[in-house]
């Protein structure tokens, strides 16, 4: 069955309208809550008055952090803990949207109603909503303890060294600019509250990827026993990477539903989540790449500003880790510099969206790639082969550290080339310039490799029980088909019929422990660990059938049928149903649990086409072909891994020429809503062009790598290259991203005159010097 394409048994569920939302629970008696943010982005919090909202019709409770005790939440990732975010916001505010007061109410019409009557007085201070800015010696600190707006950073000893010996550098300011998640469900939480007599503390039904994780950080943050709180996810509309850990807000909802004794249920409205949720990428990046003329590559150095906002959090640290670690891509380059500092802002804070500093890293070394071919007069495809890593050097650990379990990178190239007809593309650009054509065409290439798996492992049960069979996995699916590929795996391994295996996940409940979901993690970790669980389940069952059919362990099989037998006695066989008979009649359970732990991340590959059509009197681009060839490893489900190659390949198409969160001056967002926000319809994208190559991972028994993610990191470069691409022969070199219709014609207008290079800030000379340029472990940290 593995490797065939199966429908997706989730999907039914879904189309007919039977999901259930936490917008949809029915929870009698549940109250609702509404949130009073902040209108300034950074400003004194002098005080905050509630009492009108609370004597208004409808409502129940109203709190500030004042009057409601709500504990800080342990931090998914903490770059650094003196920049601690409080729930509800005490001395001051640091940016459009931070929570300072909640009501609760009858209804949802009645809090929205009274949040108006809540009275705040903010007494204002400078904001800084741009990373470079916030860097310059005179910014307001957004915490006065530091002295400065630098979360964290470090810089490595190399410096300039690594670029000697090189005949031509290449520089560039690249902006991977900031960007919303924009789930279709945003954050949601329902929390039932409990007590001594009954089965727990609290019960929280939560739209989220880690319902382990929450239960953890309720754990930590209210002082609770792990077995007294239980976590449910129910279907989630979406995550990205958005949706990890126990936010502000959540815990502010877990703590009113204990102070007044009953459900409570909070769902974000679209404009909250473009305000509130994590924003992603957000890096300002100085880049250097030496080369010979020969086009070998001698050395690069990376000086990145990774934009934390307001607290520095999970987004803090992407430009720290995970954006060094896969700073080497898929080339030799012998030497590498990479400095790097997290900067606080007066804007929303930035974390996790799809890829989380691996797309940054790919679009970066992408840019120098093209830049370097166009300097030396080099077509890009030469370029990147002539300093590809071989398929020999695997397993190879890079300069930076990270260990590369198999790859053979110009694999994937080579087929993107064929798919898109590189010549003939080539030969039409040329006939549109020659004829003096308004509608130019760009031909983009990206190469890349990413990190998913390791760090922590994955836990899953098989059990056989009369009816079918159940699997029980840490991971927590939102649409990626875990359902279909679990039941998959032991369908092969045991031969019991799709449609008679249950699935189980996401309720703390039911599933002791696991990770969740995020990383590209799901199928090389919990997919291993169901299938380690199906085989133990297998050699117990051989060895019942052994006893009731007389026979040694070693010649029961399992037949074409999906019965245990005896090898060469056809008459000799037993139905699993009769096996899990008897062992429940031997007091036990036809189960198996696993913990699986991965001998390494993996590192998927890939290569991009993009094929984009340039207005040159307009700055219009309008994407006409993508094609995108990933390497996940082995692939279990082909239509599965397109899926997730469809949907990859949209969001990145989409930061290169649409999305983008900007922010004035002051801090206030200009892009809060989606009628501000840029996000591509089908009718303003191509149809994509997926197809794979299969380069087994040695570090897990399914061969599989992540596929999650894969589409967005190639996808955006390759769209990026190809609007420059356009316009080489008019002497652009770079756009910046968004490419925008302005910022295309600006590009055409100054044309070999516009600037793409500064000198970084100042401050990066001041950074600490980090240690070892190649520690062991730069996987297994960034993961």
């Amino acid at each position: 069955m593995l490797g065939t394409e199966v429908q997706r048994v989730e999907d039914p569920e879904l189309l007919r309208g039977r999901g259930t939302y936490v917008a949809n629970l029915q929870l009698e008696g549940v109250l609702h809550l509404g949130f009073v943010r902040s209108p300034v982005a950074h400003a004194k919090l002098v005080s905050v008055d509630v009492s009108a909202a609370a004597a208004a019709p409808g409502i129940v409770a109203a709190f500030s952090a004042a009057e409601l005790d709500v504990p800080i939440p342990p931090p998914f990732i903490e770059v650094n803990p003196r920049c601690a975010r409080p729930p509800l916001a005490t001395d001051r505010v640091r940016f459009v949207g931070e929570a300072v007061a909640v009501l609760v109410g009858e209804s949802a019409a009645a809090v929205a109603d009274a949040l108006e009557l809540v009275d705040v007085d903010y007494e204002p201070l400078p904001a800084v909503a741009d990373p470079e800015q916030a860097l310059e010696p005179d910014a307001e600190p957004q915490f006065p303890e530091l002295g400065s707006n630098i979360a964290a950073g470090y810089r490595d000893p190399a410096g300039a060294d690594v670029l000697e010996g090189a005949d031509v550098v290449v520089r560039a300011r690249i902006e991977n600019q900031r960007v919303a998640v924009v789930p279709l469900e945003g954050n949601a939480i329902a929390v039932e509250p409990g007590g001594p007599d009954q089965d727990y503390d609290v019960t929280v039904h939560v739209s989220t990827q880690m319902p382990h994780g929450v239960r953890d950080g309720v754990v930590k943050a209210f002082g609770l026993a792990p077995e007294r709180v239980r976590v449910i996810a129910p279907h989630v509309g979406g995550g990205f990477g958005g949706k990890a850990g126990l936010i502000s807000e959540y815990a502010v909802a877990i703590a009113v539903a204990q102070r007044l004794g009953r459900p409570v249920r909070w769902v974000e409205t679209r404009s909250e989540n473009m305000q509130a949720m994590p924003h992603g990428r957000a890096q300002v990046q100085y880049a250097e790449l030496g080369l010979r003329r020969d086009g070998t590559i001698v050395g690069l150095r990376c000086r990145v500003i990774g934009d934390a906002g307001a607290y520095a959090g999970f987004g803090g640290s992407l430009a720290l880790g995970s954006t060094r670690t896969m700073a080497q891509g898929v080339y030799q380059i012998p030497k590498i510099s990479y400095d790097a500092v997290a900067a606080l802002t007066n804007t929303t804070p930035v974390g996790a969206f799809r890829g989380a500093g691996r797309p940054e890293a790919a679009a970066m070394l992408e840019r120098m790639m093209d830049l370097a071919a166009a300097e030396l007069e080099m077509d890009p495809v030469e370029l990147r082969r002539r300093n590809f890593l071989p398929p020999d050097v695997f397993p190879y650990k890079t300069v930076v550290g990270a260990h590369y379990d198999s790859g053979n990178f110009d694999l994937p190239l080579t087929e993107a080339l064929r798919q898109a007809d590189y010549d003939a593309l080539r030969a039409e650009q040329a006939r549109r310039i020659a004829a003096g054509e308004k509608v130019l065409l760009g031909i983009g290439i990206a190469a890349y490799v990413e990190i998913t798996g390791g760090g922590a492992g994955e836990y899953a049960e098989v059990e056989v029980h009369e009816h079918g069979a159940r699997i029980k996995v840490g991971t927590s699916a939102h649409g990626q088909g875990h359902a279909t590929s679990f039941a998959m795996i032991v369908a092969d391994t045991l031969r019991i019929p799709m449609e008679s295996i249950e699935f189980v996940q996401s309720d703390t409940a039911e599933v002791p422990r696991g990770f969740g979901t995020g990383g590209s993690r799901s199928l090389q970790l919990g997919g291993s660990a169901v299938r380690q669980a199906g085989e133990r389940v297998l050699q117990k069952a051989k060895e019942l059938a052994a006893a009731r059919l007389e026979a040694s362990v070693d010649d029961i099989e399992l037949t074409d049928s999906g019965e245990l037998g005896v090898a060469g006695v056809p008459s000799a066989t037993i139905r699993w149903a009769e096996l899990a008979r008897a062992a429940a009649q031997d007091g036990d359970r036809l189960a198996a649990e696993v913990d699986f732990a991965p001998d390494g991340a993996t590192f998927p590959f890939g290569a991009h086409v993009s094929v984009v059509e340039v207005d040159v009197e307009t700055g219009l681009v309008r994407p006409v072909r993508h094609i995108a060839v990933d390497d996940c490893g082995r692939v279990l489900n082909p239509l599965i891994v397109r899926g997730q190659q469809h949907g990859g390949a949209v969001q990145g198409i989409a930061q290169a020429l649409w999305e983008q969160v900007t922010f004035d001056a002051e801090g206030n967002p200009e892009t809060g809503t989606l009628a501000d926000y840029t996000i591509p319809s089908a009718a303003d994208l191509p149809s994509l062009e997926v197809f794979n190559t299969q380069t087994p991972s040695p570090r897990n028994p399914l061969g599989a790598k992540g596929i999650g993610e894969s589409a967005t990191i190639g996808s955006t470069p390759a769209v990026q290259n190809a609007v420059v691409d356009a316009l080489r022969h008019l002497g652009v070199r770079h756009i910046d991203m968004p490419a925008t219709p302005e910022r295309v014609w600006k590009a055409i207008q100054e044309g070999a005159n516009a600037r793409y290079w500064q000198e970084p800030p100042a401050v990066f000379a001041t950074l600490p010097v980090r240690g070892a340029n190649t520690p062991d472990d730069a996987d297994e940290a960034v993961v």
